[in-house]
């Protein structure tokens, strides 16, 4: 097996910016999104616009939507664990914590990326990517003790959030896996992710009507342009870079995406919010950004 190509290939590399830029900007969106609208419907209408975005993207590029069964079943697991657990968790974690503390609780996705990766695809770690992964995961830990201490909630709400976004992070790591395996590669990207999205979709809708009853819709223009944005910019685009990025470097150097994600949401609240920076956060992001360097200049060794 050669090596994996390194994320500083431009063809890597500047998906990987764009799909963290806009994902750094959806936490404070999703925020937004609660209160009228139960976080299950919310989910349904991001997802269900961005199955239709994929859909269409799909026919005008003339990708085979037919995947067949072996497809579908593929597709309606990886929907499910993508768009259907992994949000409702997060959305809810959003009722009980900040924003910025979720944000940084999923960044933790590159520790599972890593352990699944290794061993259900047989990727090995380097001990540079190790080194690199203790030094980020360092980082997170003094952002997480920073955002703990700015949070409002009492501890049961912490523990609660904390909770729900770990449960978050692990169906993420999971169909994260599924998209790099060679399974996946069996099917145009852009079909499963389409079907996916609206298996995902008809999974939250079937959610949302069974514990809060029939659709609510929030008549603000701001909720349909946050959901807009949820669902073409962070779902339709961002899925097919971030899945893109995935199968080229693998889920674990892709999942470190999520390590700069909180670091960009800190940013955006500093200028919308009023976020106030302290010698604890700047020194977690510090830690963060050594960590990723380190990490992300090892390649995979060749076997």
């Amino acid at each position: 097996m050669t090596d994996q190509p390194s994320i500083l290939a431009p063809r890597i590399l500047i998906p990987f910016i764009l799909l963290t830029l806009i994902w750094g900007s959806t936490w404070i969106v999703i925020k937004d999104q609660l209160g009228v609208v139960p976080p299950s419907w919310s989910v349904c209408y991001r997802f269900l616009l961005a199955g239709i975005v994929m859909l269409a993207y799909a026919i005008v590029t003339k990708v085979d939507l037919n995947i067949g069964k072996a497809g579908q079943m593929f597709a309606i697991p990886f929907g499910l664990a993508q768009f259907a657990f992994n949000f409702n968790f997060v959305y809810r974690a959003e009722m009980y914590i900040t924003s910025g503390l979720v944000a940084v609780v999923f960044a933790l996705l590159v520790v599972p990326n890593a352990v699944f990766s290794w061993i259900f695809l047989k990727q090995k770690m380097t001990g540079q990517f190790i080194l690199g992964s203790c030094i980020a995961v360092g980082g997170l830990a003094l952002l997480f003790i920073n955002e703990v201490q700015a949070d409002p909630g009492g501890q049961t709400a912490t523990l609660i959030g904390v909770g729900l976004t770990f449960l978050g992070v692990l169906s993420a790591s999971i169909s994260n896996v599924m998209q790099a395996s060679e399974r996946a590669k069996l099917f145009p990207m852009a079909a499963v992710l389409a079907w996916g999205m609206l298996w995902g979709a008809l999974a939250n809708a079937i959610l949302a009507y069974s514990t809060v009853g029939p659709p609510v819709i929030d008549l603000r223009w701001g909720y349909f342009a946050g959901v807009a944005y949820l669902g073409i910019m962070a779902s339709a685009i961002a899925f097919t870079l971030y899945f893109g990025v995935v199968r080229a470097i693998g889920p674990a150097k892709a999942a470190y995406s999520s390590v700069i994600i909180p670091i960009v949401a800190m940013l955006i609240s500093t200028v919308a919010e009023g976020y106030h920076w302290t010698g604890l956060g700047i020194a977690g992001c510090a830690l963060a950004l050594a960590g990723l360097v380190v990490a992300l200049s090892a390649r995979k060794p060749s076997t």
